[in-house]
């Protein structure tokens, strides 16, 4: 299960406005940034292999190699003096760099 804040939520659905009709948002993992994988949130329509997901009122997609990373990770928005956009919380990490957007 990926939980959503109800601030990452709200976030979320005001840019869905702005996405287009028929797309939901995409939670994924990729390889890259500075620990070996990245985070990544894009808007896309549903693929065949895709798991569609919910929480906090929010449908969002995500490929079966994403989930199998991100299992029991909560998704928050940060919008104060500092605040960095979208933080995933990741209890599968084994450590996570500077910038909260890539892990190992």
């Amino acid at each position: 299960m990926i939980t959503l804040t109800p601030k990452a939520a709200s976030k979320i659905q005001e840019l869905q406005s702005d996405a287009g009709e028929g797309k939901l948002l995409r939670v994924f993992v990729e390889s890259g940034g500075c620990s070996g994988f990245q985070y990544g949130m894009s808007f896309d329509e549903k693929k065949e292999s895709d798991q569609q997901l919910e929480s906090a009122g929010i449908c969002f997609l995500m490929d079966e190699s994403s989930l199998a990373y991100m299992e029991g990770s909560t998704i928050d928005f940060d919008d104060g003096l500092q605040g960095k956009g979208f933080e995933i919380k990741n209890p599968n990490a084994q450590s996570t760099c500077g910038c909260g957007k890539s892990f190992s």
